[in-house]
């Protein structure tokens, strides 16, 4: 087991007299199943996994210091991670990993604005472009600084760049799969309320050093504007919207030269406990360069294009999935706190050549009670012409505190 010389020193300075002023403990715990059922010649994967995160977070003055080591254990590894070697069985990309998950400062001392430096968790907006990846037991992080700014009347700015992402893949990760993706990574939003939501602006450029992920090819800059907002529609239903429009290119040492383009366009109707939801949402392909298309690589996949995953890198004909969901929560059922349940279909095809690639069925009940959280999830793809069949069934049990 390594265990980073910087982690002691945070935990040694975490001791001191001066920041026991406020020491708050973080501990989350999680233990899930998942099968992974993939039409073709591999076997059925099923996997039980632990993973815990354990740290605190102590503040004094204007200061605070936060760290937290991370580990998953495989208690039945009959699945791919990625890196055991068990290529019999579909990926499920939850390794075996002891790891620094995040050891940052933050100081709060400047007039609306914050800053902080070392290994944080980055989730910018609804995720799309910059988000950890949460649902993987190993949280995607990164080493950087951060500044964020917002006033009363609204404004908010967010500046950070960040020297390395530190991967799903843990502590053992390698080649194609490696534990930290160097690189100069800059991430700009600035937003604003207007009479019709909220209007940001976003620069994302994604620098990928390591020649073996992807090549340089996932090097890019990204510039685009997104509105969300909603409002009343009766006294008992409200209506919420997001549109947003992005261009990307090529940045850095990335050898295509292309362009490609991202629209989304979404509506959500609450009424009471129900919820209805229509949207769609676009990557295109860059008409003149046959193999390149738009790329999110350091988002928050799992949120997009269903659970199944089978679009975690974008085509390179692009995709234009096409999405509808319905949700229903109950407060205080049979002794618990809530239970939600949600249902989605999505249909997928190609930017370019007019391809169909499948349809996909998720749904997910979830009950809290307290600090326990039980979520049942099931995700269903039916290939036309991309990929394969697949279904994949979860259960989670988490405990956070």
């Amino acid at each position: 087991m390594r265990i980073s010389s910087t982690f002691i020193l945070g935990i040694a300075l975490l001791g001191t007299p001066a920041m026991a002023q406020d020491l708050k403990p973080i501990v989350d715990a999680r233990l899930r199943y998942e099968r992974v059922d993939q039409e073709g010649p591999l076997d059925e994967a099923s996997a039980l996994t632990f993973r815990l995160r354990a740290g605190a977070d102590a503040e004094w003055s204007d200061w605070s210091l936060l760290a937290e080591m991370e580990g998953t254990a495989p208690l039945a590894e009959r699945y791919d991670s990625g890196l055991n070697g068990k290529v019999r069985y579909p990926i499920v990309a939850d390794p075996e990993n002891v790891e620094l998950n995040r050891l940052q400062i933050q100081y709060r001392g400047l007039p609306k604005a914050v800053v902080t430096l070392g290994r944080q968790r980055i989730n910018i907006e609804d995720q799309r472009f910059v988000g950890n990846s949460g649902w993987r037991q190993n949280e995607q992080t990164f080493d950087a600084i951060r500044a964020e700014y917002g006033d009363a009347k609204g404004l908010k700015a967010d500046l950070a760049y960040s020297w390395s992402v530190r991967t799903i893949w843990g502590i053992d990760g390698r080649d194609a799969r490696q534990q930290a993706i160097g690189g100069n990574n800059v991430f700009a939003t600035v937003s604003h309320p207007t009479p019709v939501g909220t209007l940001s602006g976003f620069a994302f450029l994604v620098d990928q050093d390591e020649a073996a992920v992807q090549g340089f090819r996932l090097s890019s800059q990204t510039y685009g504007v997104r509105l969300a907002g909603n409002r009343s529609v009766s006294p008992k239903a409200k209506l919420s919207y997001a549109l947003s429009y992005a261009a990307q290119s090529d940045w850095h040492r990335n050898p295509n030269d292309y362009r490609a383009h991202y629209w989304l366009a979404e509506a959500g109707l609450e009424f009471g406990p129900a919820k209805l939801g229509l949207g769609h949402e676009r990557l295109g392909a860059d008409e003149g360069a046959p193999l390149t298309s738009f790329q999110t690589p350091l988002a928050t996949l799992h949120k997009f294009q269903g659970w199944a995953d089978k679009f975690l890198i974008t085509p390179p004909n692009g995709i234009r999935d096409w999405y509808g969901s319905a949700g229903y929560g109950w407060k205080k059922p049979l002794g618990l706190d809530a239970i939600n349940a949600t249902l989605v279909y999505h249909r997928f095809g190609s930017d370019r050549l007019a391809i169909h690639y499948g349809n996909e069925w998720d749904a997910m009940i979830a009950a809290r009670k307290g600090r326990w959280t039980a979520t049942a999830k099931l995700a269903s793809y039916n290939a036309d012409q991309f990929a394969t069949d697949t279904r994949k069934f979860w259960l989670q049990l988490e405990w956070a505190y």
